[in-house]
Order: structure tokens, then sequence, then C-alpha cells
């Protein structure tokens, strides 16, 4: 299905040629842009809200500034898909986020026009800062540096951290908050509240329209400077509102609110800011899901709703004739609230990901013990912390890619401490058209290797339940974390009774001839389903369910390297450092010989795609499993410790 971009939009392959239009032309422009949006994305899938939500920001930034020679950074790349529209990626829009495709985010590699990667928030203005710090350095002070930051990316600690040090840099960087009071989810803290009072604020609004108007008509030569001219509007301001002072006391000169959907507004008031040097904020208000209403009435839903009806917003769902498994995510928020009605110390966190994580279902039925903290994942973690040295048994979800974040808190305020904080960390392994900056691909190496901690995995959604069981009982005293995958388990009946699962032991699913298979979490499901294909073909392997990569089943694995002579590691988390380098750490430790297969995330990064693409592309799948056991069957692998 073609689907064909509007009159003027359609002769839009670059920035140079909107800048070719009258300014009259731009609300056409908008429109046009907002209707490819809405198009495409109910074709083919994607972020939706965001991006609707700056149009207008989109197109007027392109028209006023020079880029890609003036350097536009986004924060988050969720809201870029304008932007990618308007600078030659027109025609390719509807491969987004398909393998081989579009990036759904900015990206370096894909257009002079992304200056910075973008998959995770909140580093829009450290780079953007960089990048004007480089710029003053080579002596280019006519280029201008923007960065465009949502007011819940606003609430991570690097984004204060950022705007300390703009504020002393002495360096263009222009910082435009698009406030809209959300992310995925509704914005929570104090930083919302800060800024509801601002842009509500009758007589503050009304008196900075004055003094904008006014400056505009004052003089400004050898007797009028600009420096008094910001000294006027400065007081001016101070004299009735306290609004601006959080981003003026870090010297960034504070403009707005301005509605950010009035494209005449944001023309003229960015060409005035290109000419004022030095760090400075625009506050622009918007709606996310503009002009679509059913994505300005729940914004959440339509963060990224999948395929639906353009016409009546009917969100396409896939039928099947048979119960479905659940996400593993509801599993999880399902099971805590279980487990809190049993437990009066268990507690929940996440960090800006209530709906993506489930724990909103618990912040809905036990309000008083469920928090959402915003995008503040190293605060999460030790706030966790803190909640435990007081007895409390703390859940805190955060996605595997965003637990990165955090390392250091993990290290230094719960391991160390030996607190039992107990970490859920969603999305690990690949999580398909996000892509690499999103993929969970790193935590089994990154957590196995922490003192004290425990790290496990389970390979359906029962064995979640009872290590969430058992990571809240009083005979766990250490950090646990419990690492599972997006998307849908195997089992349609999950709702189990809770058992207990003595840490660090695994179990044996079958026992076999010659070759074993040792898997660690999910893709233990990959090794049953190959097991299952090749069993017509008279091969045998044994399957071993690990559940711990920390502390690892040792009298299971001295079991399986005294009996079995060809040994297959499955996980669906790197190969460098991961389960398969736990085996072979205990191997050389004990010194047994063995060919081991180690099959996992290469040693690359992997693109966009679905799953099921992913998976095969890697050679992590049934079938890859399945031909692996066929060679190890019928040859004696001369090389050991091969990797995948």
């Amino acid at each position: 299905m073609e689907i064909k971009a509007g009159k003027l939009l359609s002769k839009i392959d670059n920035p140079h040629d909107l800048k070719q239009l009258q300014k009259e032309e731009l609300h056409q422009v908008c429109d046009e842009l907002r209707q490819y949006i809405i198009d495409v994305v109910s074709v083919h899938g994607g972020h939706f809200a965001a991006s609707l939500g700056v149009v207008e920001l989109s197109v007027a930034l392109h028209y006023v500034f020079n880029t890609p020679y003036d350097q536009l950074v986004w924060d988050v790349g969720h809201q870029a898909y304008g932007h990618k529209i308007l600078t030659g990626r027109r025609d390719t829009f509807p491969t987004n986020r398909k393998y081989h495709g579009l990036s759904g985010f900015p990206n370096r590699s894909e257009s002079e026009y992304d200056t910075f990667g973008v998959g995770h928030s909140s580093t829009s203005i450290s780079a953007a800062l960089g990048m004007a710090m480089a710029s003053f350095y080579k002596g280019e002070k006519d280029r201008q540096h923007i960065a465009v930051i949502g007011d819940g990316a606003m609430t991570a600690g690097l984004s204060f951290e950022a705007m300390n040090h703009a504020g002393t840099a002495n360096s263009n960087v222009l910082i435009i908050l698009n406030d809209n009071c959300m992310s995925i989810d509704p914005n929570v803290g104090a930083l919302k509240e800060y800024l509801t009072d601002i842009t509500t604020s009758h007589t503050y609004n009304e008196l900075r329209d004055n003094v904008w108007k006014a400056l505009g008509k004052l003089p400004v030569g050898k007797n009028f400077s600009r420096d008094m001219a910001s000294k006027l509007e400065a007081s001016l301001k101070g004299m009735v509102s306290k609004s601006s002072n959080l981003f003026e006391a870090l010297k960034l000169r504070y403009f707005g609110p301005i509605d950010g959907h009035n494209i005449n507004k944001l023309v003229d008031t960015l060409t005035d800011l290109r000419d004022i040097p030095g760090p400075k904020i625009l506050h622009i208000k918007t709606v996310k899901g503009k002009g679509y209403a059913l994505a300005e009435k729940d914004q959440t839903k339509w963060h990224a709703p999948g395929l639906f009806d353009k016409i009546t917003g009917e969100i396409v769902k896939k039928k099947f004739d048979i119960p479905q498994p659940s996400k593993y995510q509801d599993v999880f928020g399902h099971t805590i609230i279980e487990l809190a009605e049993m437990n009066a110390s268990i507690i929940g966190i996440t960090p800006a990901m209530p709906s993506g994580s489930s724990l909103k279902y618990m912040m809905e039925k036990m309000p008083h013990r469920a928090f959402d903290v915003g995008i503040c994942e190293q605060h999460a973690v030790t706030l966790s912390a803190g909640l435990a040295t007081q007895g409390m048994r703390v859940f805190c979800n955060i996605y595997s890619s965003f637990m990165q974040r955090a390392y250091d808190m993990v290290i230094h305020d719960v391991a160390i401490q030996k607190l039992p904080v107990v970490f859920c960390l969603d999305r690990a392994g690949l999580v398909g058209e996000d892509g690499p900056t999103h993929h969970g691909c790193y935590d089994i190496a990154y957590m196995r290797c922490i003192p004290n901690m425990v790290v496990s995995a389970p390979m359906n959604e029962k064995e979640l339940r009872n290590l969430m069981y058992t990571a809240q009982l009083s005979t766990n005293t250490h950090p646990f974390v419990i690492r599972y995958p997006r998307g849908e388990g195997v089992m349609p009946e999950w709702q189990t009774p809770f058992e207990e699962i003595q840490i660090g032991k695994g179990r044996k699913l079958k026992d076999g001839n010659e070759i074993a298979i040792l898997s660690f979490g999910h893709p233990g499901n990959f090794a049953a389903a190959a097991i299952r294909d090749v069993k017509a073909e008279g091969i045998n392997p044994a399957h071993y369910d690990l559940r711990f990569v920390k502390p690892i089943d040792e009298d299971l694995l001295h079991e399986v390297f005294n009996k079995y002579s060809k040994v297959i590691t499955i996980e669906d988390g790197t190969v460098v450092g991961g389960f398969g380098s736990a085996i072979l750490e205990f191997m050389n430790e004990h010194g047994y010989k063995a060919d081991v297969k180690i099959m996992g995330i290469p040693d690359r990064l992997v693109e966009h795609g679905t799953p099921k693409q992913l998976y095969e592309e890697i050679g992590l799948d049934t079938n890859a499993i399945a031909s692996v056991l066929r060679e190890l069957s019928k040859t004696t692998v001369s090389v050991s410790n091969l990797f995948q």
C-alpha cells in the first residue's frame, strides 16, 4: 500500500526545500506532516503520540536554523519522526523500525541531520553542550546547538548536571523544554508541579508578553545594550513571579512558556533566540498526540499503539483460536499484588515505567505501596536501598537496558551493604523494533560479577512467580536479580500456587545421550522445541534449566560434565562474560574437558527488527539450535569453547 505525502510535503526532500516556502505556507506543511505520520504509523506501526505533539516545533526548527550545520539533538527519539521526514527520509519512512529499515530513533549512521543517538532519555543537554563547547574551541561562533527535551526527561539527574554546567560554559546552547506533562505515562514529582505553576500564572504570563513587546520596541545600540534589556526583563519578571528562578539560578536565560502548536509564534521566537548568544532555555507547551483526538485523550495508550484504523481508531489485535500466554510483565504485575497481600513489607518501585512494567496494577490497588519515581533510575535503586534498611522488601522494576544507568548504585548502595532489594529486569534479551539502545544484552555479565548478588532467570511464568516468591522470603538476605524478556510467556494457565526455589539450584528437564543443553531463562523454550524437532532423527540430548547464573548449581554441573562430552549453553545475553562464560569458568576451575558451544547474543550490536527476525539472524532460534544438535551428533568438534 503506497502512502502519499501532501502537496507541499511531497516537495520537501530536505530543510533547504522547506526554507523556500513562505511563512504563511507552514500551517499547511504542519497539517500534511501530521497526517503523513498518522497514515504511516497506522499501517506500519511505531511510536505515535510523541511525534504528533512536536510537528510544529519540528517544522519551525528546520525552517529557522541552518541544519545540519546548526546541530539539533532530540531527547528522546520517540518524538523525532517529523524530523526524519523533513530530512530526506520521507519516502523510506514506512520502513521505520522494520528489519533493515530506518531506526526508530535518531541514528548518527543514518543521517547527518541525526547529530546524536538518543534511545535513552535525558542525554540531549549534555550532548548539545559538548558540541557547543567544541564549536567554541574551533572558532565556529555562528553555530547553533539545540537540545529538545521533554519535561519527563528533565527529571533525570543528568539533565540537571548538564544545565548546571551549561550556565557557566559560555557556549551557544538553546534548550527547548517540550512540556506536555507526559513521558510514556503521566509525569510525576515536584518538577511537574513547578512547571504547572509557571504555565498557569496569569499575572506572570501577561507581564511576560508585555515585557517581550516592550523589549522589541526598545533601541538596541550604544545607549541601550542587549545586556541592559536582559536586566530589565529579569527585573520585571522577578517583581511578580519566582517561576523562572530555577533555570535562571543556573544562569540559563528563560523564555516562555509559549504555545508549541502556534507555528508563527515558534518561528518568530526561535528567530529571535537564534541571535541571542549564550545558554538559554525556551519553555513550550504542547499536547502529546496533538491532531488525533483519541491520542490526545489517552496519551499512554497511544504512545505506541501498534497498527490501527486511522478513521475509527480501532487498534488491530491478533485473533487466536486458543488461549494465549500472558506477557511476562503482566505476570509480574499481578503476582506482586498477590505477594503484597501476603507480606505487608513489600513495596514496588519503577522509574517512569508503570505501564511498561505493569506495576500500574499495584499502583491502582495499593497506591501507598507502589511508586513511580520518574525517569530517575539511580534514585530508584538508592531509594529502594533506603527502604530496605528499614525492613521493606522492595521490588525495583527497571528495564534491563535502563538498569545500566544505575550501576554504581547497585554496587555501592545495595550490594556492598548486602540489602535484599529485588531487581526485576524487564525486557531482558533482544526487545525487537526498539533496537540496540533497548536490547537487554548485558545484565547477566554486569550483574554476575558483583559480590553478594543473586542472578536468576525464569524459563516460564510459573518460574517467574516462584522466583518472586523466593526473593521476598525472610530467608533471602541478598540482592536478588530476576531477569525476563519482553512479550509473552508459554503458559496460558500461569497462576499456580507459590513454591519456594532453593537459591542456586537448577533443574534437570530430561536425560539424554552424549550431548547436554544448559539453558538460562526463557531461551530454554527454544532449546526444548529444538529437542522435539530432532527427536525423530534419533538425537537425544539432555536438557538442564540452570535458573541461576549466580550462585551457579555446581552439583548439577558436576553431573553434566561427568556424563556428557558435548555441551551447548544457551542464553539471551551477551556471550562475553555471560552464562556460557560462567560454565567455562566452572570447567576450568574443576579441570573438566568437553566440547562446548556457547550460543547467545554475539559480541556486536544487533540492530532492530522483530524478535523472531533478530534471533534467527544471530542463530539463537529453534532452527539454529536444532542445526547445532545435528552437527554435534554427527561429528566430533575439533575446537573447544566455540562462541556463537
